[in-house]
């Protein structure tokens, strides 16, 4: 993509987002359905073009930690550490909110959810805009978020808004995010950025939600799902549910004998990076079932289990 490219589409974005139009921006993550945060009726938009429920709140993306004072109060000082340190980076802190922000944006509570995404594109227009951008995933509410741009068009089609398109996400799977509004500090979703590497600046970080946490984006019990059912199994189980129904498999070390699917390594990065575009290759054959080997059992893949396990809950409707 040329300079000139690049400029002529934030040109485009700032304008769309000026009046009050939806974009899709990409982030490291997973491509985002973006409006300006700060006007309810953009924001409306994206609750009526994803079928998300009202109370679900959304994160603001900003383009730099100097900009968390436009958005929250009362910001404790590791606030700043952790921004200092992981951002622009997938990491979203959970703070009390602004009076000014809108309680659309927030679910109707008294936190707001902030994260500056590592993106150039993105980070250019933010500042080129000069604003905060709520953007949830670039999806149908409850389905497999997208990692491409072709991922939003094949979502949405003749409804998809202007698409900003970089490529494939690096990273693949939704932020950390951390909940600084309560103590001790909580990982209400976990992400790339890991437990063990978040204590070293909150020692006393907790994982897991309570029932006084703030809801946040990805928490519900069924999320990132296919419409295909989908199951996930040791290797042995695997073959043997692929012979009772026609099944489409995602496998480490190479698909067994007769079956149809995708081989990939047992890395967790990789994984994270490719799964939502695995998932949807997966979906397209409209097999009876999409069948997923056991991933390994440790920190370094639990963000990934965590989407694994909300897919599976919400697949086959």
């Amino acid at each position: 993509m040329s300079s000139l490219s690049v400029f002529s589409q934030i040109d485009e974005a700032v304008k769309a987002l000026s009046a009050g139009e939806l974009v899709v921006i990409p982030t490291e993550t997973v491509y985002g359905l973006a409006a300006d945060a700060m006007n309810i009726d953009a924001v409306r938009k994206i609750f009526e073009l994803k079928g998300r429920p009202a109370d679900h709140p959304l994160i603001v993306h900003i383009a730099n930690a100097e900009n968390i004072k436009d958005w929250a109060k009362d910001v404790p000082d590791i606030a700043y550490i952790l921004a200092k340190k992981f951002w622009p980076g997938p990491l979203t802190l959970i703070l009390s909110k602004h009076d000014k922000v809108p309680d659309l944006v927030t679910g109707g509570q008294s936190t707001v959810a902030l994260r500056s995404p590592n993106n150039s594109l993105t980070l250019e227009l933010l500042k080129k805009f000069g604003g905060g951008l709520a953007a949830p995933s670039a999806n149908r509410y409850g389905r497999i978020s997208p990692t491409t741009a072709q991922h939003v068009q094949d979502e949405f089609g003749l409804s998809a808004p202007l698409i900003l398109d970089v490529g494939p996400c690096q990273i693949g799977i939704e932020s950390t995010i951390v909940d600084l509004s309560q103590s001790p500090a909580r990982i209400l979703r976990p992400g790339q950025i890991s437990v063990e590497q978040l204590q070293i600046y909150l020692p006393d970080l907790v994982s897991g939600a309570e029932q006084s946490s703030p809801r946040v984006s990805g928490d519900k019990q069924a999320h990132y799902a296919p419409r295909t059912p989908l199951f996930m199994l040791d290797r042995e189980q695997l073959i043997t549910m692929a012979k009772n129904k026609s099944s489409v498999v995602l496998c480490f070390d190479g698909l067994p004998d007769g079956l149809i699917g995708i081989t990939t390594l047992k890395d967790a990065s990789l994984y994270a990076m490719q799964l939502y575009a695995h998932m949807r290759t997966l979906d397209k054959y409209h097999a009876e079932q999409i069948l997923i080997e056991q991933i390994p059992e440790n920190s370094e893949w639990l963000a990934i289990a965590d989407r694994l396990k909300r897919a599976i809950s919400g697949s086959g409707k």
